[in-house]
């Protein structure tokens, strides 16, 4: 039997053995500019129409803008390896997002701040101190597995909520050396997405002629959101430098490699800039990340099945660890395909230093040169079957251009915690369905928005299923 979930902005199908997951569906013409201006501030990924899903390259205004659109393997890596140079600065509505919650953290910094930060940073969170991290990230899984196991039968949870705790926990211990309290990560968690709800993803100072963009004005509940984040984070660092953090934490690393390296000492308002950065990148990508991988488990009765059967298979009645992630080649591939369908950071807009050519397009000074790894991650050239969620594809063996799957961005600008989030997405994943089933409320369908990260609407009510398994807690 096939089930058709169709809303006049969303098309999700669901059969026995194929699952297309919920998307917008494309417009099939090009949009007015109230209508982009509309769509960008409510939904970064509703605007495009079908044309933009292909491989291909194109340029556009908007207002006075040029928009120069790549959706090609070839000329991103001119963009985001041969012209790094020219192309590394990150949007002015990125930048302007942002900048009031980040400061000058690595994601939006660039120039001579990245140079000096971006070795720091890669180094705290190489893959080579993922040992280091693994226990903390299996103790975290497991208490949550605890407590979904002390809940009342059929209880109901926010599955992203939950999985913002879950990752907020592992963050703050890898990040600050110490465990935030439950409400201070709640906290955290509320507060960034209270400014998501807030920000301006367009931005219309840029398309009207100023380079860097206008400042985002930011009202009293912008205000507060960003002030919730802010004073958790400044509280543990402040606690770090009063002596309680651990000493292999990663703002003690960030501390004494910057000290090594002779840079200028790092201020309190640095070290937030930077924790905040990594703590959201670390906490907010993988949580949407998880959240998305249970519904496309729940919808894919199938993957869900292989899944348990590997973790059952590799682990037994034991709970899976750091070193069994070679085995679980199903949970990871289905992380990776979960990132595939919904990369939480689904624009990669950067802006032209300077005039510039890409491919056939000559680029001016300052345009909006977007990359978008939700549309280049479902373009039927590159992919088979693209709006289907198919994990397999990760398991054949094939190829994939590094350059035609880029959720954690690619080139220099790399996520350095790519390894990081990776091997703790698959490891919370594991842990978890090892012991339960998390499956939506019944008849809810989920609807994939943007404003900064790739979040289902309104969040994800579940219910969980212990499973009658081999593994008990």
């Amino acid at each position: 039997m096939m089930r058709f979930y169709r809303s006049p902005d969303n098309l999700e199908i669901i059969t026995s053995d194929e699952y297309v997951p919920p998307h917008p569906i494309p417009h099939s013409d090009d949009l007015n500019i109230i209508q982009i201006i509309l769509g960008a501030r409510s939904n970064l990924i509703g605007v495009w129409p079908e044309a933009y899903y292909r491989s291909t390259i194109d340029s556009f205004r908007i207002l006075g803008r040029q928009i120069v659109f790549v959706n090609d393997p070839e000329h991103i890596r001119h963009v985001v390896v041969a012209r790094h140079g020219n192309f590394e600065r990150k949007s002015p509505q990125m930048r302007r997002a942002l900048e009031a919650l980040l400061g000058d953290g690595l994601f939006i910094s660039d120039g001579e701040t990245w140079k000096r930060r971006r070795p720091l940073v890669a180094d705290i969170v190489h893959k080579r101190r993922l040992p280091e991290f693994g226990q903390t990230m299996e103790e975290a899984a497991l208490a949550v597995a605890q407590e979904w196991a002390a809940l009342p039968p059929g209880s109901e949870i926010e599955l992203t909520e939950e999985m913002g705790r879950l990752t907020a926990a592992i963050i703050s211990r890898a990040v600050f050396g110490k465990n935030i309290a439950r409400d201070a990560a709640q906290q955290v968690i509320e507060g960034f997405s209270a400014y998501q709800r807030h920000a301006d993803s367009f931005n219309l100072g840029y398309f009207l002629g100023a380079d860097n963009g206008w400042p985002a004005f930011g009202g009293r509940r912008r205000r507060k959101a960003i002030a919730m984040v802010h004073d958790v984070v400044e509280s543990v660092i402040n606690a770090h430098l009063a002596g309680e953090g651990d000493a292999g934490s990663m703002v003690d690393l960030l501390i004494r490699r910057n000290e090594k390296a002779g840079g200028e000492p790092l201020d309190v308002t640095a070290l937030r800039n930077e924790a905040a950065t990594i703590f959201m990148a670390g906490h907010e990508t993988t949580a949407t990340t998880l959240t998305w991988a249970w519904y496309l488990l729940a919808n894919a009765s199938w993957a869900a099945r292989s899944v348990r059967q590997e973790i059952d298979s590799v682990c037994g009645a034991r709970a899976p660890a750091l070193a069994d992630l070679p085995q679980l080649r199903w949970c990871r591939a289905v992380i990776q395909e979960t990132l595939r369908l919904y990369p939480p950071v689904p624009l990669l807009p950067r802006q032209a230093l300077q005039a510039d050519r890409i491919g056939p397009v000559d680029v001016e000074k300052s345009a909006l040169v977007m990359i978008a790894p939700w549309l280049l991650h479902r373009s039927p050239d590159l992919w088979e079957k693209p709006n289907h969620f198919l994990p397999e594809r990760f398991l054949s063996g094939a190829r994939i251009d590094p350059f035609a799957y880029i959720p954690f961005a690619v080139g220099p600008r790399i996520c350095p915690g790519m390894n990081f989030g990776l091997d703790e997405a698959t490891l919370c994943l594991a842990i978890l369905a090892q012991r339960f089933e998390v499956l939506p409320r019944d008849g809810y369908k989920a609807e994939p928005v943007c404003r900064l990260t790739l979040r289902p609407k309104g969040g994800l009510p579940a219910r969980l299923v212990a499973r009658q398994a081999r593994n008990p807690l």
